[in-house]
C-alpha cells in the first residue's frame, strides 16, 4: 500500500505464507528470521522490517512525503505509527496466533524454536483491541487523518491493522470516526493492491 502511495514500482516475489514458505531453507537463506517482508539488495544485505523498508523508499522518493516534512509532523507520524505497531498490530496478532490451531507451537512469527499458544493472551489480545479502537475513534475525531492534515504511514499501518482484525474477525462494535477514516482509506487506488 504505500509503495502504491507513492507510485514506486519495484519488482516482487510473492511468499505463500499459508504453506510456511517464508519458513523454508530458500527463504531463509534471504532473510534467516523468517518473516516477511524483506528488501534484498545485490550486496547480500536485507532490510526485514516493513517500516525500515518504507524510510529506505521515503529517503529515495520523498514526494509524496508520507513520513512527514516538519520535526513536528515526522515526530507525530512516528509516535502513532508506533503505537499503531505496539497495541493494534500486537493486539490482533497475540488473538489470533494464539487461537488458531494452525499456530500451534508457532505463537510467534517468523524462526522461532517452538513456541506454545498462550490462551490468555486471546482474551488480552481482545481487550487490547478495544481500547485500541477507543483511542483511535477519538483521535480521529479532532482530525481527518491519524496524524494530521494528510494521508501518511501512520494511516497506511492503521489500516492494516483494521483490515487484518477484520480478517480475523476480531472487529469491535464499529466506532464511528473510525468507520469514517477506514472509508476513506479504503476508497484510496492504494488499497486495491
Amino acid at each position: 500500500m504505500y509503495l502504491a502511495e507513492k507510485g514506486i514500482h519495484v519488482d516482487r516475489v510473492m511468499v505463500d505464507l499459508k504453506t510456511d514458505e517464508q519458513l523454508t531453507p530458500a527463504y531463509l537463506a534471504i532473510n534467516p528470521r523468517g518473516t516477511v517482508p524483506a528488501l534484498a539488495f545485490e550486496d547480500g544485505t536485507v532490510l526485514d522490517e516493513t517500516s525500515a523498508i518504507c524510510r529506505y523508499f521515503e529517503a529515495l522518493h520523498p514526494d509524496p512525503p508520507l513520513f512527514g516534512t516538519t520535526p513536528e509532523e515526522i515526530g507525530r507520524i512516528e509516535a502513532w505509527t508506533r503505537r499503531i505497531e505496539a497495541e493494534g498490530y500486537a493486539a490482533v496478532g497475540d488473538a489470533y496466533r494464539n487461537s488458531r490451531p494452525f499456530f500451534a507451537d508457532r505463537a510467534l512469527s517468523g524462526k522461532w524454536p517452538a513456541m506454545p499458544q498462550l490462551p490468555g493472551l486471546v482474551d488480552r489480545g481482545r481487550a487490547m483491541w478495544d481500547r485500541f479502537l477507543d483511542v483511535m475513534d477519538a483521535r480521529l475525531s479532532e482530525s481527518e487523518w491519524i496524524a494530521g492534515g494528510s494521508v501518511s504511514y501512520a494511516d497506511i499501518c492503521g489500516f492494516v491493522a483494521v483490515e487484518f482484525a477484520r480478517a480475523t474477525k476480531l472487529q469491535s462494535v464499529e466506532r464511528p470516526s473510525v468507520a469514517r477514516w477506514h472509508a476513506a482509506m479504503a476508497e484510496r487506488p492504494s488499497a486495491g493492491v
